[in-house]
């Protein structure tokens, strides 16, 4: 059994090489559903190829992007009209954020990037009163749950690469060619630092090795 696992890896790594889907666009559905059916102004932070500012500006009256990787960014321009309310800029939130005050503020796969609860503060610096945090983000399993989802995550990801290549071998989507890292906090020490952060927070387990944490300003 133990050296079976091994080759059942790279023969996953091998299967999803040739069949890529992008785990972090599969939840921008779910965000929109958190967000108010319309509002003036929307931030989103680690915008990458700018699939997600874009659906934003489908509800706000102006979307901003901002993302480290110029490259990205300028990819992220290209596939935005012109006519579209959506600017892009390019960035380190670690430094500077964005001025001004939004009334949503978005951030995908970005946050483990940044030193957490620093980030946080930041968001909630820049949110607008009433607006609303959503952030989906990756945490590194260790707790028997994280394995128990971790053991569903793997074959319902295999049946949605095939599902969404509809069992063709596919190029890369553009919105993956960004630098990834592993991440690095528990879900654990994830809940502990946004709830002393944010309170009144709502943290949630997903499958795919993510988690949402959704949160209003007062």
């Amino acid at each position: 059994m133990a050296s079976l696992l091994p080759r059942v890896l790279r023969a996953l790594e091998q299967f999803h090489a040739t069949h890529p889907w992008d785990h972090n666009a599969h939840y921008h559905r779910q965000i929109l559903r958190r967000l108010p059916r319309r509002f003036d102004s929307a931030l989103d932070v680690g915008s990458g190829s700018g699939d997600l500012a874009r659906l934003l500006a489908s509800r706000a009256g102006a979307v901003h992007g901002i993302d480290i990787d110029p490259t990205i960014v300028a990819r992220a321009r290209e596939l935005t009209a012109p006519a579209a309310p959506v600017t892009f800029t390019v960035g380190d939130v670690r430094k500077e954020m964005p001025p001004g005050r939004y009334d949503v503020i978005t951030c995908v796969a970005t946050v483990h990037h940044l030193p957490f609860s620093e980030a946080l503060a930041r968001f909630r610096q820049h949110l607008a009163p009433g607006g609303t945090l959503v952030v989906v983000g990756l945490y590194r399993p260790r707790s028997r749950t994280d394995r128990l989802i971790d053991a569903v995550a793997v074959p319902s990801n295999v049946a949605m690469a095939l599902i969404k290549n509809r069992g063709r071998r596919s190029p890369r989507p553009t919105s993956m060619t960004a630098p990834t890292r592993p991440a690095a906090m528990t879900f654990a020490d994830i809940v502990g630092d946004a709830r002393h952060a944010l309170p009144g927070v709502r943290l949630r387990r997903r499958l795919f090795w993510r988690y949402t944490l959704v949160w209003h300003q007062r």
